[in-house]
């Protein structure tokens, strides 16, 4: 199933049944558009019957259509143009239902991403991160304001955060040039990934440190990496993704590492009001 979708249908289309091959042909041109239809909207677009489209699906080795869909879905989300992304949104949603469609996919992409995480591999990160001599984090591009986030939220109650910025390649190798086995990587990338971020995580474990990878899927390039893999849905939701779910995951994080230290956590924020108190770095006249 590793292969290329679009390479394996075209490699079987000899095989395919006239009308499988009208279902073949209408995804290798429209894979964008085929992947959020239903079999009998499929069907009834290259004229066949429902059943015809799920045989195809069986053809190509799924267990049924959806199955298939979640290939094509993939597909879609990690080889298109922002450009192309934004024409696929426009047939998933209209302007009077894209507040509800969204927010409600949003709250199932949360359960869905409890349902999946390894629960495990969370816990060991926590005593990973907990434990290390320097945490790095890394995310770049669409993936940066998470890192910036936990970056923050981790230096409220951590004194050995690195925040390693994603400006170019070569600075990245540089800023964790000194990175090794006493020390946590903790890296996050989501379609369309990130080279630079991929990379950095093969030299973190080269040099012997801890990887936790946030990302979507066992499939994504950092996962082969990472000594704690820690998944999340980020389906599309227009021409970028949803990124709530590894937000969730984050928050999570933050939490259950100020619990496994809490005397530690309570004094460190406790200095830490009093330097806001001294510089005013609050309003404190709001009600």
């Amino acid at each position: 199933m590793k292969q290329n979708l679009l390479q394996r249908i075209t490699a079987q289309m000899p095989e395919f049944s006239k009308g499988q091959r009208s279902i073949a042909q209408y995804i290798l041109a429209h894979y964008d558009r085929a992947a959020y239809m239903t079999a009998s909207k499929l069907g009834a677009l290259v004229e066949v019957s429902e059943s015809t489209v799920v045989r195809f699906a069986n053809e190509l080795g799924f267990e049924g259509y959806p199955e298939m869909q979640r290939a094509l879905q993939e597909l879609t989300r990690t080889n298109l143009t922002a450009a192309q992304r934004m024409e696929v949104a426009g047939n998933l949603f209209d302007r009077d239902t894209v507040l509800d469609k969204v927010l409600l996919g949003d709250a199932d992409k949360i359960r869905h991403t409890l349902e999946g995480i390894d629960r495990a591999a969370f816990a060991t990160a926590v005593e990973r991160i907990v434990a290390a001599r320097n945490i790095y984090i890394l995310g770049v591009r669409s993936s940066a304001f998470l890192a910036d986030f936990l970056t923050f939220n981790f230096r409220m109650i951590c004194d050995n955060v690195r925040a390693v910025e994603g400006t170019s390649g070569t600075e990245i190798f540089e800023q964790i040039l000194d990175i090794g086995p006493a020390d946590v990587l903790i890296a996050i990338s989501f379609p369309r990934y990130s080279t630079r971020t991929v990379r950095a995580v093969e030299f973190a474990k080269r040099a012997g440190a801890d990887v936790v990878a946030i990302t979507d899927s066992v499939t994504s390039p950092l996962a082969a990496g990472a000594d704690q893999l820690l998944t999340a849905r980020s389906d599309m939701a227009s021409f970028v993704d949803s990124l709530v779910a590894p937000l969730s995951i984050i928050n999570a994080m933050l939490a259950a590492v100020s619990l496994a230290k809490p005397d530690e956590v309570a004094a460190r924020l406790h200095r830490l009001e009093g330097i806001w108190d001294e510089y005013e770095v609050y309003d404190k006249n709001s009600v």
